[in-house]
Formats: structure tokens, C-alpha cells, sequence
């Protein structure tokens, strides 16, 4: 524990205590950088690399779709992460099945060989999911 303040030090703090936000409701500021990060992490697995010769992108999630076997699976899983931060903010259960229901769909879609790398990289299941957070925090797309 900090003498001063009375919160726990990161030394001391516990899992309950990270996901507890430490008693605090989530403030403006820390909203806006959640955002903010999962906002990049999803322009790059869905639209970091523009395919020559168009205005199309792509991202590491319809690169790594390529892959047989695990490639779907591993992106699905790292898809959840913008799920997992939008649960840490507290949103409406409504809204979090939501944005589960965007990964499954891409993740299943994504196994048909083909047919399902192009329906992942047109879908963009994770920019979706940002999009829902942005519209239900009132933030401005950018």
C-alpha cells in the first residue's frame, strides 16, 4: 500500500484489484485511451496493409486466416481482446454478446477455405467491435 494515498502499489495489487478499477468508476480519460488502443489493435489485424492497386485493406487477421489449421482459431482468440477490454469498461451484456457474436461469425466463416478469407477480410469484425464501443461511449469516429 502507497503511505500516502492508502491505494495499492503495483507491488500489491491483486487481480481483484485491477479489475475492481480500484473502487473508481472508469474516468473520461481512461475511456478515451481504452479506445484509443483498441482502436489500433484493430485498424491492424483489419486494415493495416492496402492491397496494391485498390482502396481495399487488409489486416494481420486475414493474413494469419491464411494459415490451415490455427490461423482462424489464434485470430479469434486475439479478436476476444477488444471484447475482454469492453467488458473491463462495464458495458451492457447486450453489447458484449454483441461483439462476441462479430467473432464468432468471423471465426467460423474464416474456416471455409477461400469463401471464408475473403468474407474475413471484407467484415472486419474487430473494427466493428470498436465502432459498437465508440457509439456506445458517444466518442466521435475518427
Amino acid at each position: 500500500m502507497n503511505p500516502v494515498s492508502g491505494r495499492p502499489t503495483l507491488r500489491t495489487m491483486t487481480y481483484a484489484h485491477a479489475m475492481a478499477g480500484n473502487g473508481s468508476p472508469h474516468t473520461a480519460d481512461d475511456i478515451a485511451q481504452r479506445l484509443r488502443r483498441v482502436k489500433r489493435l484493430a485498424w491492424i489485424l483489419d486494415a493495416a496493409f492496402r492491397l496494391p492497386g485498390t482502396r481495399f485493406r487488409v489486416g494481420v487477421d486475414a493474413i494469419v486466416g491464411l494459415l490451415p489449421v490455427g490461423g482462424s482459431a489464434v485470430m479469434g482468440l486475439v479478436s476476444l481482446y477488444i471484447v475482454w477490454e469492453a467488458w473491463r469498461l462495464r458495458v451492457p451484456s447486450a453489447l458484449l454478446v454483441r461483439m462476441v457474436g462479430n467473432v464468432l461469425l468471423e471465426t467460423a466463416v474464416d474456416t471455409i477455405p477461400v469463401a471464408g478469407d475473403l468474407f474475413d477480410a471484407a467484415f472486419k469484425a474487430n473494427l466493428r467491435n470498436v465502432a459498437l464501443l465508440e457509439q456506445h461511449f458517444g466518442h466521435r469516429a475518427r
